[in-house]
């Protein structure tokens, strides 16, 4: 396991006995935060399905990097017991009286999304992500805030890590049926988070064709590559390591930028219209904008806690613009999962069962070389009662 950090700045949020209207369910996750904690199976409650909610029985979840970063507190502030997880795939096994989107059977998928007011202007307009009444509900490691969620409203929210979920049916996604649920749970994440900036930067239009830079050729990067490429763009794939040239032009890259090298930086310079950059460890952005075209835009979308130093001259001078963005919305996130089955666009997937989990963190902590997004088979480890309760 990967090191803990600020280990005197957590929350101890111990899980209750269940209530009446609670069950319990089988959970992997982190008892607390300390030097060498490792991943053990436990007990957490869910909520009885009320009428606007959707029981889901768990078969897949991903693990992401942002799973790491919040589960070792390199952010500060976590909450444990910890039960992560933010790519939930899984069948609908009961439905509440008044749900209309989805029935017992269909194929599901739950996101980072896991309530909002639904009420503000962002909300409104399909950016639950940007909630302005309090901020979104993020579906681990988060406090219950608006009453959508059901069950003890005291208790912190428990991630995909899990046997099941239970929430209101707006934040259920219906998946497309050409999509393996294995394949389909890292899009939840991966996917939407570098769709949504292309979507609000012009990049789904069709009308243009654009230059797009992905830095970070790990499981988030070839995820974007493969987007953009789908949608007709020039892509050009932003690496430190020489090493990862061939994968990323098989995944569909135009081009390919060592950026540690100043021959293969020139090559590129001014060119990107839209560059995404997925790098979660410690780094300076600016060195990136001599890759933008005059007018062009660098999204942040990597997390990690240092901040970044930038000139606004060279932003100035060519009207260039550094942003950020979070995840999507429910809508772009169903209409993502849309494009991605037309396209038959998938992530490059290894399936791993619970009792693997420390050893994923560890990769994902150090270098993912493959760009793979891991995935826990929940099936599977239920099965294995040596790592289950």
């Amino acid at each position: 396991m990967a090191e803990m950090k600020n280990l005197e700045n957590w929350k101890d949020m111990p899980i209750p006995a269940p209530r009446d209207d609670e069950y319990q369910d089988i959970a992997w996750g982190l008892k607390k935060c300390a030097a060498g904690q490792k991943f053990e199976p436990f007990l957490i409650n869910r909520a009885k399905v009320g009428e606007m909610d959707v029981k889901v029985d768990m078969h897949y979840c991903g693990i992401c990097h942002t799973d790491v970063h919040i589960g070792l507190n390199h952010l500060g502030g976590s909450m444990y017991p910890m039960v992560p997880g933010h790519e939930l795939a899984g069948v609908v096994t009961e439905v509440g009286a008044k749900v209309t989107k989805v029935k017992v059977g269909d194929k599901v998928g739950i996101g980072c999304l896991c309530d909002a007011c639904m009420d503000c202007g962002a909300c409104k307009c399909g950016d639950e992500q940007y909630c302005e009444k309090g901020g979104w509900c993020h579906i681990y490691n988060d406090t219950k805030k608006y009453g959508h969620i059901g069950g003890n409203p005291d208790t912190q929210t428990f991630g995909g890590y899990s046997g099941s979920h239970v929430l209101h049916e707006h934040f259920i996604i219906k998946m497309p049926e050409n999509l393996p649920l294995e394949q389909a749970a890292p899009l939840l994440c991966a996917g939407i988070t570098m769709y949504d900036p292309m979507k609000h930067w012009g990049a789904t239009k069709g009308d243009k064709k654009m230059c797009i830079g992905i830095i970070g050729v790990g499981g988030l990067g070839t995820m974007g590559i493969k987007m953009a490429a789908a949608m007709g763009h020039r892509v050009v794939a932003i690496s430190q390591s020489p090493t990862k040239e061939a994968m990323a032009k098989e995944k569909g890259a135009t081009a390919f930028v060592v950026s540690t090298d100043a021959a293969s930086m020139k090559a590129e310079e001014a060119k990107c219209d839209l560059i995404l950059n997925t790098v979660a460890a410690p780094h300076q952005a600016a060195h990136y904008l001599s890759l933008l075209a005059q007018g062009g835009t660098l999204v942040q979308l990597g997390v990690f806690a240092e901040p970044h130093q930038i000139s606004q001259m060279p932003l100035i001078v060519q009207r260039k613009a550094v942003a950020g963005s979070l995840i999507g919305g429910i809508a772009n996130t169903e209409e993502m999962l849309e494009f991605c089955s037309k396209h038959n666009i998938l992530p490059d997937c290894q399936t791993v069962e619970a009792n693997q989990i420390d050893w994923v963190w560890e990769q994902l902590s150090t270098s993912n070389k493959d760009g793979l997004r891991y995935v826990i088979d929940i099936k599977k480890s239920r099965e294995n009662k040596d790592f289950t309760v």
